[in-house]
């Protein structure tokens, strides 16, 4: 069991697999932590927190341990009140209007295995051997508040996951205003902050920067994740590099509203947060009752940024996501979007659906505007049935006729919203995310439906489902496309407003559980404008998310590039589209668009049926080698090698667990004159094991055998390159 207690020096000590997260119980009450590094082989921990008395302006809990104060001690689940002028970790509200909080220890317990947490998506483990859980029991005598810490330690990987749940033991109503699932002190500030962060069709663009005195913050007030933000931060000691060095993630399995912020004071300690966003948020607890955060994920590498991520790609590819496509390949789609938008009729959508067929293509997906009387984004969101007009013989039909030729059949939906020009909103025009007397703001054309209601959440799955079962559907694009404004429902207290956008949360994840576990054979992709959404709590009801509405190939590398700092290839929606670019107006090479979206969830977004013979052929070959490649892909271990946002080129590679296979992709975004020679170092490969290397080498490049210590060390020499907009893929076989 990898956590111990030393009822000598009431230390906890948590050992993951190269890991130790050690927590000290101070004078018998005060939870205070002690390390997270590199795993430390003595199990009973026996050193003890260093401190001493400071002036009076860090406040002493008693005379009679002057030397300890809130103000300088590292802490475990911080609060506000009584000596502590951090950033806490919770806040409450009492009856008698005091936000004055002191938890005391009262016990502990350590069990096999990790529970679930109720209400919430969370990782999850197979067999009970695969980790360890520590609950931790503080309380508030006073008020009676009783809170869970609860620690899970992974065996096999670096992974600490935390959550806290609050339990009101006393008589009295108490509100809950801020509720943080976990907080980190080091006892140093020599680290850089590094953030993913962007926009719409800019998504998680890596940010970095180093720490200096105050707060550092990221979140998102949006009522989802965000485009804007993603809910993940991470510190890295200052000689962490890709390859090297200390780098500690933490990573929030929530959809809706967050802060992650990062804290340094003047005795240069560091405190790093990540939870529910606590702007406009409040929640009543009544006698008895209890309220369940979500879920941190934390991870430690001593294999800088490319540690971590394969850390976090593992966990995530296999016990976040669930469900039979876990682990089975992706197919291969092609998108009508961008070739027709809300223009087309059944014969042009067979037409396309018969191009992909020919070239090798696997799913065909119907997109926006097959429902209600959708001719533009003005109307008809909430009413789920065919439009008639543009499908005279019907949804059903139309599939039939595509999934005869051998193709599968998907189709889009956008369950959350409704258009205020719809048969639903006329009927329900409550049912609606609203506040009584304003005015109610459209994004898109479109309101957000109050999910906060159990009537509407029934409504989603009933409507949903009964187009599932109408037709033979392989896959769902489940799409949100817009933020929450006038967030209210009609249904809740005026003292319980400010629960409702947790609350909407929780009828999400119960509408998505719901639906997934009824049509367990669908391939079910989250979006939200593309990557608005792309965060760990979609990732555990829907294995795969829309990267980005912005398809152009030189974009993606960045958004493709940041998004793999937390996220596997396998939740990765990536499409060839058509040029000039919709998103940037770029004119880009097939084979750069093909190269570059092959690196994720392959699939094409344009008119198939209006490529010349030698597109086709260049399409064929692409969707036959991507084939060959895609479980390499979706389920190998990923090395980033070369930077977009610090270099002209970038490049990554797949390397199969048993490292006998790899693939790697290389692009130059523009072309230099008079360029000088370069080699492409490969990672991850077995330097002891012979490799094959099939690609574009450089003229006079001797051999096709190569070491693998050659590979990584002095790497393959690459062909000079003419012209802007080029790459290059390699395939690499032990032989």
């Amino acid at each position: 069991m990898p956590i111990f207690y030393n009822s000598t020096n009431h230390t906890f000590h948590l050992q993951s697999a190269a890991s130790s997260y050690i927590i000290e119980l101070m004078e018998s009450t005060q939870l205070a932590h002690v390390y997270w590094g590199p795993k430390l082989a003595q199990e009973q921990f026996d050193k003890r927190i260093f401190s001493i008395e400071r002036a009076s302006f860090s406040p002493n809990l008693s005379r009679e341990a002057m030397q300890i104060s809130l103000d300088t001690l590292p802490q475990e689940y911080p609060s506000y009140g009584s000596g502590d002028f951090r950033e806490p970790a919770f806040e409450v509200t009492y009856e008698n209007g005091s936000t004055i909080s002191r938890l005391i220890y009262e016990r502990h317990e350590i069990v096999s295995g990790k529970p679930g947490l109720p209400s919430l998506p969370a990782t999850y483990i197979e067999q009970d051997q695969e980790a360890d859980t520590l609950h931790v029991h503080l309380r508030d005598e006073l008020t009676g508040l009783r809170t869970i810490l609860s620690y899970t330690v992974f065996n096999e990987l670096d992974v600490i996951t935390r959550s806290v749940a609050f339990v009101n033991e006393g008589q009295e109503t108490m509100t809950l205003n801020r509720v943080l699932s976990a907080s980190v002190d080091f006892n140093h500030s020599e680290f850089d902050f590094l953030q993913l962060s962007g926009a719409w069709t800019r998504e998680r663009h890596i940010h970095k920067r180093e720490l200096v005195p105050g707060i550092h913050r990221i979140d998102s007030k949006r009522g989802s994740s965000s485009h804007n933000q993603n809910p993940f931060i991470a510190l890295l000691e200052k000689d962490a590099t890709e390859d090297f060095g200390e780098v500690y993630g933490m990573s929030l399995v929530y959809s809706g509203g967050f802060l992650g912020q990062v804290e340094v004071d003047s005795f240069g300690l560091t405190r790093a947060q990540l939870g529910i966003q606590p702007f406009d948020f409040a929640w009543r607890l009544e006698a008895g009752e209890s309220f369940q955060a979500p879920e941190v994920v934390m991870v430690r590498s001593s294999e800088g940024l490319g540690g971590m991520s394969r850390t976090y790609h593992k966990l995530y590819r296999t016990r976040l996501s669930r469900g039979e496509f876990r682990d089975k390949a992706r197919p291969v789609l092609v998108n009508n979007w961008e070739a027709t938008y809300f223009d087309f009729n059944a014969e042009q959508i067979k037409g396309i659906a018969a191009a992909g067929q020919e070239l090798g293509i696997e799913l065909f997906v119907l997109d926006d505007g097959w429902f209600g009387q959708r001719d533009s984004d003005s109307s008809s969101l909430g009413d789920w049935f065919e439009n008639k007009r543009k499908l005279p013989d019907g949804l059903a039909k139309l599939a039939q006729e595509i999934t005869s030729t051998g193709m599968e059949f998907g189709l889009w939906f956008e369950p959350e919203m409704v258009s205020p020009n719809s048969e639903l909103y006329r009927a329900h025009p409550d049912w609606c995310l609203h506040v009584p007397n304003r005015s109610r703001t459209e994004g898109r054309g479109q309101l957000v439906l109050d999910l906060s209601r159990q009537d509407v959440c029934d409504y989603i799955v009933e409507s949903v489902s009964n187009v599932l079962q109408s037709a033979p559907i392989t896959y769902v694009k489940w799409d949100m496309n817009r933020n929450m404004t006038e967030i209210g429902s009609q249904l809740l207290a005026a003292n319980r407003q400010r629960e409702t956008a947790h609350r909407y949360m929780l009828g999400l994840y119960d509408v998505l559980e719901r639906i997934v576990s009824r049509f367990p054979h669908v391939l079910f992709e989250s979006c939200s404008g593309g990557g608005g959404r792309f965060d760990p709590g979609m990732l555990y009801y829907m294995p795969q998310t829309w990267t980005s509405d912005d398809t152009d190939a030189v974009e993606r590398l960045k958004i493709q590039y940041g998004t793999s700092i937390v996220y596997p290839a396998s939740s990765m929606g990536a499409h060839v589209s058509a040029v000039p670019n919709h998103q940037v107006d770029r004119i880009t090479p097939l084979e750069m668009r093909g190269h570059v979206a092959m690196s994720g969830n392959f699939g094409y977004e344009l008119d198939l049926t209006q490529f010349t013979e030698e597109e086709k052929n260049e399409v064929k070959a692409q969707v036959q080698q991507y084939k060959n490649l895609r479980e390499l892909i979706q389920f190998g271990n990923f090395y980033r090698i070369k930077s977009p946002f610090e270099t002209n080129d970038t490049a990554w590679a797949y390397v199969s667990e048993d490292r006998s296979q790899a693939f790697a992709a290389y692009f130059r975004v523009l072309g230099e004159p008079y360029a000088p020679l370069r080699r492409l170092k490969l990672k991850g490969l077995d330097p002891t094991k012979r490799y094959s290397v099939e690609g574009r080498l450089a003229i006079g490049e001797s051999g096709s055998v190569y070491g693998g210590d050659e590979l990584m060390n002095f790497g393959i020499a690459l062909p000079m390159l003419s012209g802007d907009f080029q790459s290059l893929l390699y395939v690499i076989k032990e032989v």
